[in-house]
């Protein structure tokens, strides 16, 4: 079983991949991060992402959605960024965050990827 930091390898071995991060959207804070570039602020990144989050869950809440947030895409014009909160019981309130360069990441993949890593990640 992958722990966070092999997680976060994994991760960063996505074609196109330049940060990962595994964050904790109760605190907003980082529990691992690994980076290719000193462009990407991860820490920032982990606090602004956690209020994506919590906007959507409070959002679904509110619309009575029974239903669960598989990913949210977040489409830059040289970046996708990927959050994938966890399911697991051990991983609830913990989501992956992935930054990928457009020109050199394929979406459909990172997304298969992510699902896979979320899938034996030991948190």
């Amino acid at each position: 079983m992958p722990n966070i930091e092999t997680g976060l390898k994994d991760m960063m071995e996505i074609d196109g991949a330049i940060g990962a991060a595994v964050v904790d959207y109760s605190s907003g804070m980082a529990l691992g991060t690994l980076s290719s570039t000193n462009a990407l602020d991860l820490t920032v990144a982990a606090a602004g992402n956690t209020e994506v989050v919590r906007a959507k869950m409070r959002t679904m809440d509110q619309l009575g959605l029974n239903d669960a947030v598989e990913d949210i895409l977040i489409t830059l014009s040289g970046q996708y960024h990927i959050i994938r909160p966890l399911t697991s019981k051990k991983g609830q309130g913990l989501f992956l965050y992935l930054a990928l360069d457009r020109a050199r990441g394929n979406l459909a993949l990172a997304r298969h990827r992510l699902k896979g890593i979320e899938g034996v990640l030991e948190v």
